[in-house]
């Protein structure tokens, strides 16, 4: 039910495009754009080829409308190479057969999924050859044992920087003198030189940037990225 309700929100975001052209993809673009493609498929009624391009730079529609002086909305969605819809993340786009999901954080994608109207399972987009996507979907084919052990590197220091943030984080709330008055005060079992700190913090977004490039998000192992991708 509530799913229901979110999808509905998301399908409000959408608003109409300009029929413009889908540009090509440029290398200097990878970090500040990606797209994805949704294939035709005529068992779901689906002819024509779906286009998602999504600009990390962009600023924020205005009004449903891009915001003045931009070039681009945040969220693109194409048909057979000619933009239909924009939006703010996160949206869902009616297509044949469903809808197309996208969400983002600060580290980039959550989520580029159809989710067929029949209930069945969700699938990610296929993602632009020359993409970050792209390029990490290739070394996942090409070394999958290497891409594995990667990826569960990245779960484990994510679930370290949480065992060991959320502690300091709540000794540093419970410090302030209004919510020690309500509440009393919190000390952290953990205490970490600022260096270990850092290192954390820097390791943990590269974690949380492999997470995004493969589209796996987790309430728990992606805490601090879940409110950004689902609100």
């Amino acid at each position: 039910m509530f799913r229901r309700l979110q999808r509905s929100l998301r399908q409000r975001r959408a608003k109409p495009g300009d029929g413009r052209a889908l540009t090509t993809l440029r290398w200097w673009q990878l970090l500040t754009r990606t797209q994805f493609f949704l294939d035709p498929d005529d068992g779901a009624g689906r002819t024509s080829q779906y286009a998602v391009d999504v600009r990390y730079l962009a600023a924020e529609l205005e009004g449903g409308k891009i915001a003045e002086g931009a070039r681009h909305a945040p969220v693109e969605l194409y048909r057979d190479g000619r933009q239909i819809q924009i939006a703010n993340p996160p949206v869902a786009f009616d297509v044949p057969g469903g809808v197309i999901e996208v969400a983002t954080s600060m580290y980039g994608l959550t989520r580029m999924h159809h989710v067929p109207e029949d209930g069945t399972q969700s699938q990610p987009l296929r993602s632009h050859p020359r993409s970050m996507e792209g390029l990490r979907a290739r070394l996942d084919r090409r070394h999958p044992r290497a891409s594995a052990a990667i990826g569960m590197v990245a779960i484990v220091i994510l679930l370290i920087g949480l065992v060991t943030m959320v502690p300091q984080l709540a000794e540093l709330v419970t410090s302030v003198d209004v919510v020690a008055e309500r509440i009393g005060t919190f000390t952290s079992p953990i205490s970490l030189p600022a260096w270990a700190n850092t290192t954390l913090l820097v390791a943990g977004a590269l974690a949380a940037t492999e997470r995004a490039l493969t589209l796996r998000h987790h309430w728990l192992i992606d805490a601090d990225t879940t409110w950004t991708a689902w609100t």
